[in-house]
């Protein structure tokens, strides 16, 4: 093993000595990283859900960064408003499904109070389109949870196909558009049962109610922390490299000098 103290060798071997911590290091710093942004995702999750468990009223939030669309921090949120249910222009949303049973969504669209784009709120689920109970009339206060628009990739929705009349497979206002006389905000309402205003009828009597979807991407398992984490893997892989390297080097060294003293090989 004497060579491993020649010039040549003293390179390698102060070249492996650096490398190794190093890559090893920095695969540690990575993997930090990784944990840090998943950590932050769910601690931006925890407070979501803990917003989400105050009410607040609806008409703030659509003046601020949900004007245009519900935004993702604030799916789910439960939130007070007042307005008048549009009957006349009531729709089924068919082929959901609720403790495990197929039905419908009651989609009632509501004009809020103060003016403003009229929203879609779904009051409830019901497994028949024959036992549907009608809305209250005049000025109600409502609670519900704020939903996002649905697209192609929402479960359960029917995005092509021609439904019945007083039907919509997709609550979206690209949708809605095609059935309603008026636009409707981007975004939609999951009303809670029985917390209408001063225990007034909120029209969820009869109905259960919908689940909140969460779309995806809301665990802290963001792109940045799937990139630390190859990184991660990365450096590591470079580490064991070099150990490799270096073995089958001197590996290598050594059947030479084993092939010299035999006199199997030149000096």
């Amino acid at each position: 093993m004497g060579f491993l103290l020649t010039p040549r060798w003293l390179g390698i071997n102060l070249f492996a000595l650096v490398a190794i911590p190093a890559c090893i290091w920095l695969g540690v710093w990575q993997l930090g990283r990784f944990e840090q942004r998943t950590h932050a995702g769910e601690h931006r999750s925890a407070a979501a859900l803990a917003a989400a468990d105050r009410s607040v009223p609806l008409a703030p939030l659509l003046k601020g960064a949900d004007a245009q669309t519900v935004i993702a921090s604030d799916v789910g949120r439960e939130i007070t408003f007042t307005g008048t249910y549009d009957t006349a222009h009531q729709l089924l949303v068919p082929q959901r499904t609720v403790d495990g049973k197929s039905g419908y969504y009651v989609l009632t669209p509501l004009r809020p109070q103060g003016g403003g784009l009229p929203v879609a709120v779904v009051r409830g689920w019901t497994a028949s389109a024959l036992s549907v109970p009608a809305a209250p009339t005049g000025l109600v206060d409502l609670r519900g949870r704020l939903q996002t628009s649905e697209d192609a990739s929402t479960p359960e929705v029917i995005s092509s196909g021609n439904l019945p009349a007083g039907q919509v497979g997709m609550i979206s206002p690209s949708t809605l558009v095609n059935l309603l006389p008026y636009s409707v905000y981007d975004g939609w309402i999951a009303l809670d049962p029985g917390k209408g205003g001063n225990g007034a009828a909120d029209g969820t009597d009869g109905l259960t109610a919908v689940p909140t979807y969460q779309p995806s991407g809301g665990n802290g398992l963001t792109l940045q922390a799937f990139q630390n984490l190859g990184y991660t893997c990365q450096w590591f892989v470079f580490a064991g490299f070099v150990v490799f390297m270096w073995a089958r080097f001197a590996r290598r060294e050594l059947e030479l000098a084993r092939d010299r003293a035999l006199g199997l090989a030149g000096a």
